[in-house]
This record gives C-alpha cells, structure tokens and sequence, in this order.
C-alpha cells in the first residue's frame, strides 16, 4: 500500500480517497482493522481526518464500526450480500435491456472483442477465475454505460458495485465459475448486439441468479465453519 503525506485542507478527502482505493483493490481486505493511530501516522494528519474518511467509508457500506473495537474494512454476512444481490438482479437486468436498444452496432462489437480478451484472462488463471479490474474493462459497467441511463449508472458504478467488491475473493474460490460466467456474458453480448431487449434481460437476470447460487452456497459454508 502507497504512503501519502496530504496538506490540512483537503487531508479528509485525500485519506478517503487512498483507503477506497485499497479496499476495492483488495489491498485491505474484509475484517482488517482500520486503527485511527496507525492510519493517522500513515498518512502524516491527525486523527480528525482520518476520522472522517472512516465514517464516509462506513457511510458507503465499505467499513463498520464495531463498540470496543474501532473500525474495519466490512465483512459481507450472507444476509448483506443477499440484499446486495437482489438489488443487482433489477438494476442489472434493466440496464441490459436498455443497452440492447440504445447500444450502436460498434459499441456492441466491442463488448465482444472486451469478452474475447477476458476469455484469454480466465484460460490463463490457475483455477479460471473471472476478475475484472473495472471501468472499461468490466463487461457489467459497460453494459450500464451503454443503458444511457446515468441513474442506473451511478447507482450501481458508486453505491451497488464497491460494496459488492467486499466478496470478491469469496466469489473467485467458486471452482469453474468463471467459465460459465464467460459463456453467460457472450450470450448478453448476442442478444445486445441483436437489439433483443427482452432476452438480453431476461438472460442478465437468470446470470445474477446464477452468480448469486453459486456465491450463496460458499458464504453458507463459510458460516457454518
């Protein structure tokens, strides 16, 4: 993780903004504590700022505060990611009907070549996992980019998509997942490119209930351990 000394006047922002990236980025990872006194001297402020980072990062569902404990990165219960998921399904499948009748024909090409290129990823992973680094390269926020909906948009690139980036390695231990997630997006990609909204919904949907399933039955033996 990167050290940053920040100025007084913007030091809230600038920490929030460095602890978001490696949480997403994994490089502080669910559960880890986030000692006030640690990130303070990391960061070279005092422990205001680095105070209010942490209570927009909880505000953002990225961090909890826990009585007697302080805070850490959240960790996901299989109630939370459920709700998360059930969210996703509308959100998802609605923006992959709209982005079947308002995609361009070259932008619908290149969702393809972008599934040719994870394709090439997911072979060379050990176990397969399906990771993607987000914005451009990440088949779902395209698709909500190309729904031309900035409400759908905001709500699933800013509120929806960091939260669900918590499960990230949970999800990738599915063995074979990745695969058949493949397979489930090029079929997305067919139906937008057809300007099929019905179908590129509806398989958008049965893809998050299938994604869920899967991620469903790890969390399940996680908290049975």
């Amino acid at each position: 993780m990167s050290t940053i000394a920040v100025k007084h006047g913007d030091s809230s922002a600038a920490v929030l903004e460095q602890l978001r990236a490696d949480i997403l980025a994994g490089r502080l990872l669910p559960g880890e504590r986030l000692g006030e006194v640690a990130l303070a001297r990391r960061f070279e402020v005092s422990r205001g700022p680095v105070r209010e980072a942490l209570r927009l990062l909880a505000d953002a569902g990225l961090v909890s505060f826990t009585p007697n404990v302080g805070a850490r990165v959240r960790e996901l219960s299989l109630s939370d990611a459920r709700v998360l998921y059930e969210l996703r399904e509308a959100l998802e499948a609605e923006a992959a009907r709209l982005a079947a009748l308002r995609a361009t024909p070259a932008e619908a090409e290149d969702l393809g070549a972008l599934l040719k290129q994870h394709a090439g990823e997911i072979a060379a992973h050990p176990v397969g996992a399906y990771f993607q680094s987000g914005g451009d390269a990440d088949f779902h926020i395209v698709i909500a980019r190309l729904s031309r909906n900035p409400l759908i948009l905001r709500l699933l690139d800013s509120e929806l998509y960091p939260q669900l980036s918590l499960l990230r390695r949970r999800h990738g231990r599915v063995q074979g997942r990745g695969r058949e997630a493949l397979i489930e997006h090029e079929r997305i990609q067919e139906a937008i490119a057809a300007g099929d909204g019905e179908l590129a919904g509806l398989l958008m949907r049965r893809h998050i209930r299938t994604s869920w399933t899967s991620l469903a039955g790890e969390l399940s033996q996680e908290e049975e351990r």
